[in-house]
């Protein structure tokens, strides 16, 4: 690169050079510190500049980090955690309730009893279904909430209400990005909210799952490619490594300098961008963070990584705790599309899905545990709404339920959650939430308390108002659920 064609902007520069996500991880070193695009202390009314660097919270918290395994579709509540003698006896005859359907050209008001058994497990007694055999054995670590509550069947319009905090709106920050707002994190060389991604494709919904919205795209989650390399360009080619990479960064830093002598009055924007070597190491972290070779053969085998149908997603879950390991803050595993979704074929769909899942979920759990990191990290597994206890269709091999955002069920684990409990109940055939009903916004108040955020303080002001992650409903902390 001649003199001649050297890029006028910094933003140029990065885009015409082979030193791939070295140059970015700078950036993103630059923006945690807090020196790109900072306009000194906030005031009152004003939002703080954007910056990654720790942020005290708002009080002692119980949880440092959370992992959330979401679960696309709406798991079947009735037939994995919420068993319901009534709606087996009566399975086949008339449903006498009122319900909603998503598919009325299918619908049907026929009872579906679960065709799979349940059978208490643990010393808490948990009753859980067959096809979940791995959670079963880590019952007495986690609180299933039977109670889940969104008012709506939709799956996007409950997907942005558990992430965005007010149904079916798009355009605002997930949860993900507002915990990186409200506490930064402690990853020295590594985005501080990431998303893991699955080889079938984008999850429902698509990019509003992990949107930073109204907020600095700082907050954003960073994706990581959903099998190897999961991040491309980590590397320089090696016609622009070593010496070359080093030129190339000296060259930066000369027009970082002179981009700061044309501009006196954003003196921090280019103040001594301290660490190229920094922006280095993150290269040689991210690489050690995402390679699971190294961990012991008995780790792997725990996760599924031994098997077909669990490797893909249990080498996810493996990532995550080495990832919250490290100091990443927020870590969400999505699946592509929305295998939960069984509307029909659910008697062979669900133990598919059942497969895939059950045994990485619960090797997380217990591999956070033998590591000392569950007291500090919250595990979430659960989807967006639940299903039907009626069958959608005609009740036969291929039947299968409907949506159901009235009642369902999801569990948490770890960072200051009670283990070994239920939560909330629903109706006798699991139709409706009927006790200690949670919502997204409840369950969102709840998380935030965890990691040491008040809810109504976690402000950020936009469009003339101050947000908040709970405004869609009144929230409250689910304090029976705390430890």
């Amino acid at each position: 690169m001649s003199i001649n064609t050297i890029p006028t902007t910094r933003r140029g520069f990065l885009s015409q050079t082979a030193g791939g996500v070295g140059f970015f991880a700078l950036a993103h070193l630059l923006q945690r510190e807090g020196l790109l695009g900072a306009d000194g202390p906030s005031k009152p009314g004003e939002n703080p500049p954007a910056s990654l660097a720790p942020q005290k919270p708002h009080f002692a918290p119980k949880a440092k980090a959370m992992i959330s395994l979401f679960m696309h579709g709406g798991p079947s509540h009735v037939d994995l955690f919420d068993p319901k003698p009534e709606l087996t006896k009566h399975s086949g005859t008339e449903y006498r309730g009122d319900v909603h359907y998503s598919f009325v050209n299918r619908a049907s008001k026929k009872l579906f009893g679960s065709p799979w058994k349940f059978a208490k497990h643990g010393k808490c007694g948990t009753e859980v279904s067959e096809l979940l055999s791995h959670t079963a054995g880590i019952v007495d670590d986690i609180t299933v909430i039977r109670s889940m509550h969104t008012g709506f069947n939709g799956h996007e319009v409950s997907i942005r209400y558990f992430h965005g905090g007010i149904a079916g709106v798009t355009g605002r920050p997930t949860m993900g990005s507002w915990i990186v707002y409200g506490l930064g994190t402690e990853a020295q060389n590594l985005p501080a909210y990431m998303v893991l991604s699955d080889p079938g494709g984008a999850p429902v919904d698509a990019t509003h799952n992990w949107d930073c919205g109204f907020l600095p795209p700082l907050y954003q989650g960073t994706v990581l490619r959903p099998q190897e390399p999961r991040i491309l360009n980590l590397d320089p080619p090696p016609d622009a490594a070593g010496d070359v990479q080093r030129q190339n960064l000296d060259l930066l830093a000369e027009l970082n300098k002179r981009h700061l002598a044309t501009r006196p009055g954003e003196a921090d924007l280019e103040a001594r961008i301290a660490s190229y070597e920094l922006a280095a190491s993150m290269q040689t972290a991210a690489k050690e963070a995402l390679d699971v070779s190294r961990e012991p053969a008995r780790v792997r085998s725990m996760y599924g990584l031994d098997r077909a149908e669990t490797r893909e997603y249990g080498t996810r879950c493996l990532i995550a705790r080495r990832l919250v390991e490290r100091g990443v803050r927020f870590v969400q595993i999505f699946l592509g599309g929305q295998p939960w979704d069984t509307h029909n074929g659910i008697r062979t769909g669900l133990p598919a899905i059942c497969t895939r899942t059950d045994q990485p979920a619960a090797a997380l759990v217990k591999d956070l545990k033998q590591r000392g990191l569950l007291d500090s990290t919250i595990v979430h597994w659960g989807g967006e709404i639940g299903r039907l206890p009626v069958c959608e269709g005609e009740l036969d091999a291929n039947a299968g339920r409907d949506h159901n955002g009235q009642g369902f069920t999801c569990w948490l684990a770890g960072g200051g959650i009670k283990a070994g409990m239920t939560y909330g109940a629903t109706d006798e055939v699991g139709h409706k939430a009927a006790e200690n009903v949670v919502t997204p916004n409840d369950f969102q108040a709840t998380l935030l308390h965890l990691l040491g955020l008040d809810h109504t303080k976690l402000v950020y002001h936009h469009g003339g108002k101050a947000q908040r992650l709970t405004d869609g409903r009144p929230a409250r902390v689910v304090k029976e659920i705390l430890a």
